[in-house]
């Protein structure tokens, strides 16, 4: 308890400095082509692209409290800003997926944070997504777009590492000229973001997943983690403290790259602002 009061003031302070440079940080009022069509056809990004899918994590604990963790994501987008028209039915050829694959440490009862890895973007042109096609489905089509993850970002888990019920995530990423397709990411005044270096920001909001589907057992934990152990050995799966899947959904946002300071300040002024919100929910 003491630990999380004494974040949730270090984030307080944080967010105070930090505030302002990060509102200018982040980019609003981008374009975004889901079927790489270019500018013109675009459509007007005014704050994120909405995320949703599964991670499957593995616990390797490492002494003490400590652990380091392996997690692979699917993820679906299927439009922006929460404005319920989905890409797929406005631009053909239009839908979004994305793989996630992660390497962290942490510390039970604690905090956890990600020390790398590559999120991959693709257009989805015939919507495959959850399917048992590629890796469900996520996988399809053209790759659009890399991230590599940088060290940092996280959230708060529990004592058997699992990310707190409704905890917020972050993942801070970055991607270098050329490393996003032409035609598809453009800022305002049209200029293609292909060509230069860019900032993604994830936020997104983890909760255990209980019953996990056995396509979603066999295509993300046995295909693409590489997972061995019930479930893909023909014992049927069930969570464990030492591997388990969790649904998130949430945010995708670009950003400017940030000075090394500020994106510290950044992740813990996130990270204040998740333990505030928890406690509000569990006061009402």
């Amino acid at each position: 308890m003491k630990f999380v009061k004494k974040l949730a003031c270090a984030a307080a302070v944080a967010m105070t400095f930090a505030g302002s440079a990060n509102a200018a940080t982040v980019i609003n009022d981008w374009v975004f082509n889901p079927n790489g069509g270019g500018f013109a056809a675009g459509q007007t990004v005014n704050e994120y692209l909405d995320v949703n899918g599964n991670a499957f994590i593995q616990i390797n604990p490492t002494g003490g409290s400590s652990f380091s963790f392996t997690e692979h994501a699917v993820f679906n987008i299927k439009q922006a800003d929460s404005n319920g028209q989905d890409f797929d039915d406005n631009f053909a050829g239009g839908n979004i997926s994305a793989t996630f694959q992660a390497t962290g440490t942490g510390n039970f009862s604690g905090a956890f944070t990600f020390t790398g890895g590559t999120i991959k973007m693709y257009q989805n042109e015939t919507n495959q997504y959850s399917t048992t096609n590629g890796i469900y489905g996520a996988n399809l089509g053209n790759e659009i777009a890399v991230f590599t993850v940088m060290a940092g970002g996280g959230g708060l888990v529990d004592a058997s590492g699992s990310p707190t019920n409704n905890g917020q995530v972050t993942v801070y990423a970055r991607a270098e000229k050329g490393a996003l397709d032409a035609g598809y990411f453009f800022r305002e005044n049209g200029d293609d973001l292909s060509m230069e270096s860019i900032m993604a920001f994830a936020f997104t909001n983890a909760n255990t997943v209980g019953k996990p589907t056995d396509t979603l057992v066999s295509e993300v934990a046995c295909e693409y983690a590489g997972f061995t152990g019930n479930g893909c050995n023909g014992q049927a799966y069930a969570n464990t403290p030492g591997y388990f899947f969790v649904s998130n959904n949430g945010q995708f946002k670009l950003a400017e790259v940030p000075e090394p300071g500020s994106l510290a300040l950044f992740g813990i002024a996130m990270l204040g602002a998740g333990v505030v919100s928890r406690k509000r929910a569990k006061k009402a």
